[in-house]
């Protein structure tokens, strides 16, 4: 029999112990808002303290972090010439074809180039840093510094590095610094050198020492060409803003405004001057080209001028063609002359002939010019007129003839004038032919001399055409120089700076870092940042009951009611409590309870009731919630009896005061009755039976027949028995019990049980059927109307105490209400 009892033991272990692999998931996943809210309520100090860390992080940054000032003046390159005006192409006028945004870059590249930087270390006194120490940063005095320090370094160890200096008397000073390693001090007088080797200083005064600022500490730093060009290099930018427009911007950021300001004002006056040098520089340049090149091609184009006036007076001729064209001319028109000539000549020998046969007319009416045509050609009146006495003569003789004889005197008169005439004619007309055939061979002459040189002239052309070459050349180059000469003379005297200042740089107000309103944005949100993580932190490391909605979403029991907390004393042990304070909240919290059990009972006078009280590890509050609840039931007029079953830890005894000599181990071995062991309580229809001395096989003793027999034995005098079971987490007694009662009752306690307690009680319910398992929440701080609890220390190794509280509350401080409110 008792190998069975064993074994049913260990099944009923193995059950509730481990699920079922088809069994049902449990429940309460998800998001909890109300445990998120909870956690948030609880962690809202927390917050405050994280944002007002926040804050006063920024607080500090801004404190000892110097703030940073940027000045920026606007540029608008807009290059102009008055040779640009005159519509003359000069160097200083725009470069065709290349684009706006190259020749912004270039731009852009001069202002951070080494030549402006050292325009502009010449012109601002940037090789020596002053620096005054203030409460919390030091302060860099530009152009405020009490003393001035001159030197001659020759040691480049001495560099870039710290000169500290604090004046002793009005006079003196004293100089300390590091060199190779090691500190050098020594006293100074002002004006006075301070020779070391290496090293020439001299530190001088200025206005503003006075008898405040001999007070102070200073130091100061002599930088080389490297340090203050990096340091242009890291704070200048300058940046494209519109390539359209042709503007960009010239920002420098530093610690000292002023300075700031006034490297950017320095900047824009030294690439002015750079440009404007650069211009004249390259105009005169250019000035200078042409004036060499013009004095090359003047003697060239000298020495072609003599080549070709020698050719001139050679040729006598300049154009040769017109030439050739006034020549063929002449030999047209002393052809033409000549063709006349011969027909004179032609007509004299028709004339001679003419004259030889005694006719020159046929008709007696006709005229000379009629019978000779072309007389009038031979241009000689005298020999015309005789030519006309000759015809009338002739006319005279041949009538004289018809009439007289030829022996007649008139007829020999006639012939004898007509033989006179006949001689003047002959003569004039020998005369006139002798002229016309020299002037023929004149004309002849001619002709032949203008074809000879015709001949010539190609040979000429030639000639002439390789002398103009270079100096058409050289004449055209020389004219285009000397316009070029005067373009570039416009263009540099009418030469202007090719930028505007659109916007000059002006004294930084508000420094540009740290931005105060954003680090004290940044440091308010990262304390809520910080706030949240801490929520999200301790939701997902929540891993204890809170309150009862968490109970009910984790868990498929039925919650009976919630036990506020109670802390009007202290207790080291559970008490009866409900008796002493029938009024308080945590008697009412427990009224409503027993309300709940008459519920599921199914009547409150239903008489025989089986209730058991269990949790899943010790210090949960089930004694506590055992004794007082059998309490309230008892004081409703029902006879109660409460039985410890917890046998190794037994804590009802010590509940009511009274002594565990005896109890429900000596019953169940028959060595006691149940009357021997009955305690009677305050409550006269409450009683109590301790567990009695620890046994060493418990639950054999439970699975007996004689724990039945017990049972039956107090039915027939109390009408509720409660059992104060061990937790079920630790051993397997409280399952036992828990088949046998009418209602098994869970506790979990607030902010103390786990949340995976919740999961044993939902396999107990599935692997045992305890379908009229009910919970109850203990020992909460947040129980909606009342807000009230208790405390109490016991058992297992498992510690600690706590109080009850009636709902008349003391007094108590602002803090505390604020503590209490935010815990």
């Amino acid at each position: 029999m008792a190998v069975n009892e064993n074994a049913e033991l260990e099944e009923l272990i193995r059950s509730a112990g481990g699920a079922e692999p088809n069994a049902v998931e449990d429940e309460g996943g998800g998001l909890d808002l109300t445990t998120l809210l909870l956690v948030a309520r609880r962690s809202i100090l927390w917050i405050i303290l994280l944002i007002a860390l926040g804050l006063s992080a920024s607080w500090l940054l801004l404190r000892y972090t110097k703030p940073v000032y940027k000045s920026s003046s606007l540029l608008k390159i807009d290059e102009k010439t008055e040779a640009g005006i005159l519509g003359l192409d000069g160097p200083v006028g725009q470069a065709v074809g290349s684009s706006n945004v190259n020749k912004l870059s270039g731009e852009v590249e001069l202002i951070k180039s080494n030549i402006i930087y050292q325009r502009l270390k010449d012109s601002l006194e940037l090789n020596v840093n002053y620096y005054v120490e203030g409460t919390v940063l030091e302060n860099e005095l530009y152009g405020i510094s009490p003393f001035k320090v001159s030197y001659d370094i020759k040691d480049p160890n001495f560099y870039n590095s710290k000169f500290n200096l604090n004046f002793t008397g009005g006079k003196q000073f004293r100089l300390s610094y590091l060199y190779l390693g090691q500190e050098r001090s020594a006293t100074y007088t002002l004006g006075q050198p301070v020779v070391v080797p290496g090293m020439t200083l001299v530190v001088t005064a200025t206005p503003l020492l006075d008898e405040e600022a001999l007070e102070k500490n200073y130091h100061f730093v002599i930088n080389d060409d490297g340090a203050v060009n990096n340091y242009l290099n890291t704070n200048l930018s300058v940046d494209i803003v519109n390539p359209d427009a042709n503007t960009i911007q010239i920002a420098f950021t530093d610690f000292n405004p002023a300075k700031a300001r006034d490297i950017v004002n320095k900047i824009d006056t030294v690439y002015l001057q750079e440009k404007l040098a650069k211009k004249q520089e390259a105009t005169a340049q250019t000035l200078q080209f042409l004036d060499k090149t013009l004095t090359e091609n003047q003697q060239k184009l000298q020495s072609a001028e003599e080549n070709l006036q020698a050719f001139v007076r050679q040729n006598k001729t300049y154009d040769v063609k017109t030439e050739v064209a006034g020549i063929t001319e002449k030999l047209a028109e002393q052809e033409e002359v000549r063709l006349k000539l011969v027909e004179k000549a032609r007509l004299l020998g028709e004339i001679s002939r003419l004259v030889e046969q005694d006719r020159l007319t046929q008709n007696e009416d006709a005229t000379l010019e009629q019978s000779i045509p072309g007389i009038a050609a031979v241009e000689d009146a005298q020999l015309t007129q005789q030519l006309s006495e000759l015809n009338a003569l002739q006319w005279n003789l041949r009538r004289l003839l018809r009439s007289y004889n030829e022996t007649t005197e008139a007829v020999k008169q006639q012939q004898a004038q007509l033989a006179y005439v006949k001689n003047n004619i002959r003569r004039l007309i020998q005369q006139n032919r002798r002229l016309v055939q020299t002037q023929i061979d004149r004309m002849n002459q001619q002709r032949d001399q203008f074809n000879a040189e015709l001949q010539t002239l190609p040979q000429k052309e030639t000639e002439l055409a390789r002398l103009k070459r270079p100096f058409e050349l050289y004449e055209k180059s020389y004219l285009m120089l000397m316009d070029k000469k005067v373009e570039f003379s416009i263009a540099k005297a009418g030469t202007t700076p090719d930028f505007q200042i659109l916007s000059p740089a002006s004294m930084p107000s508000a420094p540009i870092s740290p931005v105060r309103t954003m680090i004290y944005a940044i440091g308010l949100a990262g304390g809520i940042a910080l706030g949240l993580a801490l929520i999200a932190v301790r939701y997902f490391m929540h891993n204890t009951v809170t309150n009862v909605r968490e109970l009910e979403r984790s868990t498929s029991a039925s919650v009976l009611g919630v036990i506020p907390t109670y802390d009007k004393e202290k207790m080291t042990v559970s008490k009866l409590v409900v008796d002493k304070n029938p009024k308080s909240a945590i008697s009412e919290s427990i009224r409503s309870i027993r309300t709940n059990l008459d519920f599921i009972s199914g009547s409150s006078t239903k008489k025989r009731r089986l209730i058991s009280v269990t949790s899943t590890i010790s210090g949960e509050g089930k004694t506590f919630v055992t004794v007082n609840l059998g309490g309230i039931i008892a004081l409703s007029e029902q006879r109660v009896v409460i039985l410890d079953l917890d046998m190794r830890k037994p804590k009802v005894n010590l509940a009511f005061g009274a002594e565990n000599i005896k109890g429900i181990s000596t019953i169940l071995i028959d060595k006691h009755t149940i009357l021997e062991c009955v305690q009677h309580t305050s409550i006269p229809t409450l009683d109590f039976i301790s567990a009695g001395p620890t046994p060493p096989n418990p639950s054999e003793l439970i699975l007996s027949a004689r724990f039945d027999e017990m049972l039956e034995e107090l039915y027939q005098h109390y009408d509720v028995i409660l059992i104060d079971t061990p937790p079920v987490g630790l051993v397997t007694d409280g399952i036992l019990i828990m088949r046998k009662a009418d209602i098994p009752i869970y506790i979990v306690r607030a902010n103390y049980s786990k949340k995976s307690f919740l999961k044993n009680v939902n396999k107990l319910i599935r692997a045992n059927n305890f379908t009229r398992l009910c919970a109850i929440l203990n020992d909460s701080t947040a129980s909606g109307l009342y807000g009230y609890g208790y405390g109490y220390g016991y058992g297992y190794g498992y510690g600690y105490g706590q109080g009850y509280y009636e709902e008349t509350r003391p007094v108590v401080g602002l803090f505390s209400r604020l503590r209490k409110r935010f815990t």
